[in-house]
């Protein structure tokens, strides 16, 4: 109990020094004020363990898979795969129900024609998808991979910027994603 009141007294020193030196300027003598000092709040600032996301902001190595070679058409959740939607990950790095935005598949041509936001789904796992890698499902047959061959084996900038609940749309579509968003 002693510590703690002396530590708590060391604290409370610097404190009142900067309540009591005064700030002159030419015409008027005033003081700082004690609010703008916090050593209680510095304290637990400094013990608190960070917040940390282990999915925010990772660099993974990709790669690239189709529904050929008798692939299911479900991933690891149960859940049917969406080409240029669904990604394969390790569990570890990257959890199972991440929205996950990869900005270097932003503006890349959809399978429908349109283009790709960046956002993805973790609701696949492989067996040799270990550490910090990504498998990128881009759709029915090693054609569907064109669009995307230069993204293989390169590292991709990954960002969790949400979870979903229950399946990833199949479509994609913006207004379930963004509904379940963080």
């Amino acid at each position: 109990m002693k510590r703690i009141l002396a530590c708590l007294a060391a604290l409370a020193l610097p404190a009142a020094a900067v309540a009591a030196e005064p700030t002159v300027t030419t015409t008027t003598v005033t003081t700082t004020t004690a609010a703008a000092y916090d050593p209680i709040g510095d304290v637990i600032a400094a013990t608190a363990p960070p917040a940390s996301d282990p999915a925010s902001g990772l660099t993974l190595r990709a790669s690239l898979y189709h529904g050929g070679h008798h692939m299911g058409g479900h991933d690891a959740l149960g859940c049917r795969v969406a080409p240029m939607r669904t990604v394969a990950v390790d569990p570890a790095v990257v959890s199972h129900h991440s929205i996950i935005f990869i900005k270097e598949t932003v503006g890349m041509r959809l399978p429908g024609g349109g283009l790709h936001d960046g956002y993805w789904y973790a609701s696949d796992s492989g067996g040799a998808i270990k550490g910090a890698r990504i498998d990128l499902f881009t759709g029915a047959n090693a054609a569907s991979m064109r669009a995307v061959m230069h993204l293989n084996l390169k590292a991709l900038t990954v960002t969790k910027v949400g979870e979903f609940s229950g399946c990833p749309p199949v479509d994609g579509g913006e207004s379930e994603r963004l509904a379940s968003a963080q």
